[in-house]
């Protein structure tokens, strides 16, 4: 039994030895195992011109890594096992080293040359177009997959500064003359590769309506024929309708009874909702004709064309040209203008400007607060002022007025050519609203037909009140003659008597049932 006990005893005293020994040669070995081996990493380059790469570290025996990634960046960037960093460089070429160190310290390295190439872009769109109402001026923009920015010459001058630009961006930039411009759109990848593109503009000024000769970069082509001149020149007279610095002027030479002048617009007349063309006119005489006509650009037998008469001699007046029964089917783009047609010309200067396409349907109101040519005749003169008595019934800002000087004639008024015939098919009556120094002042009411003032019918009214305004009211019921374009209204303050220096006012001119 003794025996037994001893032996017992030095078996498991051994297997407690032995466990010790074993545990202290495996400490042993890791503090003497090998430096990691094999160290690379996988970089991936992602596609889209950012730079981001992906390094994948690799490594046997490694624990952790530091990748040092050659472009500067002062710290390392740490990845454990078996684990991914990203980092965004700029195009170029890197040495990069990734350093695994295993769990005893020891570490190894490895350096890759890195080269980061950005994608050259694609699929550049430019679009260009036209500032509203700047002939000279473009808006630019462009997209591009894989761009960075872009740059645009335009073509201008040599040697010219490339705007820089970003996607979403639209710049502007205007011409100084009319041509044809290559303008180069260059997109950026953020390094070396780059794509461009060209696209070639052209800047026109185009000759549109209305014209009124103030622009100087357009070209006021006029073609004369039959002895006659045309040009632009400083406005002789720049007073009444008609201040402005530029006009046309007609001179009609001794020559052919048909001289005239013709000039050729950059578009096709619009008359689906403005039928007729206004101009305001100067002529040395009353009762001139003249005559609008408008031709096809490429056959000149497809026209049309409308005569009025000048109403004053040596003053701005407007005439209006109604058109409403043009065939619409053609179109017409030149503008033909025939002064004094039928009587050659003995060296006379004709003036015109304002050559506008405007809607008459419908003539009346007459209100005032829109240019009107009042014609003074008898002696009286009539213009458009600012309402004198802006209370009762007429607050409004501007008026029409009639001074009958003294010693003025009986009949002496003022008539204003209306830019279309009144239609009195429906609404027979006129209300006028006037303003007189006098109660008991007759006021006669007159409407001519279009360039016949022997044609006509009148009405009159008396005044009630004295330095108010009131409205007085003319029933023309049982006068109309419908087959007659009335379209001359005129106005008579005390008809009948010689006019001792007072001012007549008047105005909103307008139908009533």
């Amino acid at each position: 039994m003794k025996k037994i006990k001893i032996l017992l005893t030095l078996v498991i005293g051994m297997a407690i030895f032995g466990c010790t020994v074993d545990e202290n040669d495996s400490l042993g070995d890791v503090t003497n195992g090998p430096a990691p081996t094999n160290i690379s990493g996988l970089f991936t380059i992602t596609q889209d011109n950012t730079g981001l790469v992906t390094i994948a570290p690799r490594g046997e025996g490694v624990g952790s890594y530091d990748v040092y990634f050659g472009d500067g960046t002062e710290l390392p960037g740490k990845v454990m096992a078996g684990q991914k960093i990203t980092h965004n460089y700029a195009e170029g070429s890197y040495d990069v080293k990734i350093v695994g160190t295993s769990v005893n310290g020891k570490t190894a390295e490895y350096t890759h040359n890195l080269d980061v190439t950005f994608r050259a872009p694609e699929n550049i769109a430019v679009t260009i177009s036209q500032v509203t109402g700047d002939t000279f001026s473009i808006n630019l923009s462009a997209k591009a997959d894989y761009e960075a920015f872009f740059e645009v010459w335009f073509g201008e001058n040599e040697g010219e500064e490339p705007v820089q630009f970003n996607e979403g961006e639209t710049i502007t930039h205007s011409y100084t003359a009319i041509g044809t411009y290559t303008v180069k759109v260059v997109a950026y990848s953020g390094g070396a590769a780059t794509a461009e593109t060209t696209q070639d503009v052209t800047i026109v000024n185009p000759l549109l309506l209305p014209l009124n000769f103030e622009n100087a970069t357009l070209n006021y082509a006029f073609s004369d024929f039959g002895g006659s001149t045309t040009s632009v020149i400083d406005n002789p007279n720049p007073a009444g309708i008609n201040t402005s610095a530029k006009v046309g002027r007609h001179t009609k030479n001794p020559g052919e009874v048909w001289a005239g002048t013709a000039i050729l617009i950059d578009e096709v007349f619009d008359f689906s909702s403005k039928n007729s063309f206004r101009i305001k006119v100067w002529s040395p005489a009353a009762n001139v004709p003249v005559t609008v006509k408008i031709e096809n650009a490429g056959n000149a037998d497809i026209n049309f064309e409308k005569q009025q008469l000048t109403t004053v001699a040596n003053e701005w007046e407007y005439l209006t040209f109604n058109f409403s029964d043009v065939n619409q089917s053609q179109q017409y783009s030149r503008l033909v203008l025939f002064f004094n047609l039928g009587t050659s010309g003995t060296g006379e200067n004709y003036y015109f400007d304002d050559v506008e396409l405007i809607n008459t349907i419908n003539p009346l109101p007459v209100t005032f607060e829109e240019p009107i040519a009042i014609n003074g005749f008898g002696a009286a003169q009539g213009s458009i002022v600012a309402n004198p008595d802006a209370s009762g019934i007429n607050t409004s800002a501007n008026v029409g007025t009639m001074l009958k000087p003294v010693g003025s004639e009986t009949w002496a008024g003022v008539a204003m050519p209306l830019i279309a015939p009144v239609d009195f098919s429906v609404q027979k009556k006129i209300k006028v609203k006037v303003w007189s120094p006098e109660a008991g002042i007759p006021v006669l009411l007159k409407f001519e037909k279009h360039n016949d003032n022997s044609v006509a019918m009148e009405k009159t009214a008396t005044t009630t009140v004295a330095n108010a305004w009131e409205e007085l009211t003319y029933d023309f019921d049982g006068s109309i003659d419908n087959t007659v374009d009335y379209q001359m209204v005129v106005l008579f303050f005390n008809f009948g008597v010689s006019g001792n220096g007072s001012n007549y006012y008047f105005d909103d001119i307008k139908q009533a049932n």
